[in-house]
C-alpha cells in the first residue's frame, strides 16, 4: 500500500457523509521513536451520548494533521464500504480495523504521534475537563441546531445528506440518522426536553456560556496551550468549525459564535494551516500509475457487492411499483382438490 498521502480534502460540513471515510495506516513502525514519551492524559470513553460519526471523523482528521501521521484517506459516502461496516475506521497492520475514537487516537499515540507530548499534568487535566464541557454543554445544542430545528434540518442537513449519499441510501439514511440524533438528545437532556420551552432555552444558554468560556480560555493565544496544537484543539475545532461555516436559516447559536472574534480567527487559522484546500480545489497533480499486479479491490474492496445490491434494490422497487399501480397483475386460480378433475358444464348436463 503506498505510503504517500493524497491532497487533503475539504473540511466536512456538519453531518456530511460524503466527506467520511476510513484511514489506512502505512508503515508507522519505521518512524524513529522519541527518547522519552510522558504518559498522555486518558481520553474519555465512549458512552451513549458520543458525538456523531461526521464529528468524530473530523476530530480524527484534525488530530492526524496536527501530528503529521502518514495516513491515507479514503473518502466514502457509503458506510457499507468501510472495513468496519461503519464510519470512521482506521485500517492498521498491527491491530486490524479500529472504529472508536479513543482506540484510533491511542493507536496513533503508541506510534509516537502524540499531540499532547509537551503537555504538563495540569494541562492534561484541563484537556479532560474541557472535553467533558463540550459534550455536556455544547454538543446537545449542536444536535438540536442541525437535526431537531425544523428549518435547519429541512434546508441544510437533510438536503445535504440526500445530495451526498448514493442511491438507494439517500432515501432512508437521513431519516434514520435524524431518529438517532433525537434519541441521543433525549439521553442527554431527558425525554421532555424538546417540548419544554424553558429547558430548551436553558440548553442554548448553557451552550452560549460554553462558547464564552472557551473564548476566555483561548484569549490571544494561537492554540489553547500555546503555539502548538493539542488534542483539545482537535476536539474544539471539530465542534466549532461546522457551526461557523454552515449556512443555517435559524442560526442563533451561530450568531453568538461569530460574535466571539478570537474563536472565529482560531477556526479560520486552523482551516488555512491544516485544511488549505477548503476554499478551492487542490492543485492538479499527475495521475498515479497503477500498481503492478494491483486491482481495484484494494481501493474498493466491496465494489461488486455494492453494484449487485444496487441493481437488486432498483429491480425490487420497479417490480413493487408495477404491481401496486396495476401495470402488472398475477392471475390467481382456486386450486382443485387432489384426485379430482374439473367437470365441464356439458358433462354435468349428460349426467342429469
Amino acid at each position: 500500500m503506498p505510503t504517500t498521502s493524497p491532497p487533503p480534502p475539504a473540511v466536512p460540513t456538519p453531518g456530511g457523509p460524503g466527506r467520511l471515510g476510513f484511514l489506512s495506516c502505512p508503515a508507522l513502525a519505521r518512524i524513529p521513536p522519541r527518547e522519552v514519551v510522558p504518559p498522555p492524559p486518558p481520553l474519555p470513553r465512549p458512552g451513549p451520548a458520543r458525538p456523531g460519526r461526521a464529528l468524530t471523523t473530523l476530530v480524527l482528521q484534525t488530530y492526524a494533521r496536527f501530528t503529521e501521521a502518514p495516513l491515507k484517506l479514503h473518502k466514502l459516502s457509503n458506510p457499507w464500504r468501510s472495513p468496519a461496516g461503519r464510519l470512521p475506521a482506521l485500517k492498521t497492520r498491527e491491530e486490524g480495523v479500529l472504529s472508536k475514537t479513543h482506540e484510533i487516537i491511542t493507536h496513533l499515540r503508541k506510534q509516537k504521534y502524540n499531540a499532547d507530548y509537551d503537555l504538563s499534568a495540569r494541562q492534561g487535566a484541563d484537556t479532560l475537563a474541557f472535553m467533558c464541557l463540550l459534550e455536556e454543554k455544547l454538543l446537545p445544542a449542536l444536535i438540536h441546531t442541525f437535526w431537531v430545528d425544523a428549518e435547519n434540518y429541512v434546508a441544510h442537513t437533510r438536503k445535504w445528506y440526500a445530495e451526498a449519499t448514493p442511491f438507494p441510501l439517500n432515501f432512508f439514511l437521513p431519516n434514520r440518522m435524524h431518529k438517532q440524533r433525537l434519541e441521543q438528545l433525549q439521553l442527554l437532556c431527558g425525554d421532555d426536553c424538546l417540548e419544554d420551552e424553558e429547558r430548551l432555552e436553558k440548553l442554548y444558554h448553557e451552550a452560549r456560556e460554553c462558547l464564552t468560556l472557551l473564548s476566555q480560555r483561548l484569549g490571544a493565544q494561537k492554540f489553547f496551550f500555546g503555539d502548538s496544537p493539542a488534542s483539545l484543539d482537535a476536539f474544539v475545532f471539530s465542534h466549532l468549525a461546522p457551526l461557523l461555516k454552515a449556512k443555517l436559516p435559524n442560526g442563533k447559536l451561530q450568531q453568538h459564535l461569530k460574535s466571539l472574534e478570537n474563536l472565529c480567527n482560531y477556526c479560520t487559522s486552523i482551516l488555512s494551516l491544516y485544511f488549505p484546500w477548503d476554499s478551492g480545489d487542490p492543485p492538479a497533480t499527475a495521475p498515479r500509475p497503477p500498481a503492478p499486479g494491483g486491482s481495484d479491490s484494494e481501493e474498493d474492496p466491496h465494489k461488486w457487492r455494492n453494484q449487485i445490491l444496487s441493481v437488486l434494490v432498483a429491480l425490487g422497487a420497479m417490480i413493487s411499483y408495477a404491481m401496486l399501480s396495476g401495470i402488472v397483475s398475477i392471475p390467481w386460480t382456486e386450486p382443485s382438490l387432489p384426485g379430482r378433475w374439473p367437470i365441464s358444464l356439458e358433462e354435468e348436463e349428460e349426467k342429469e
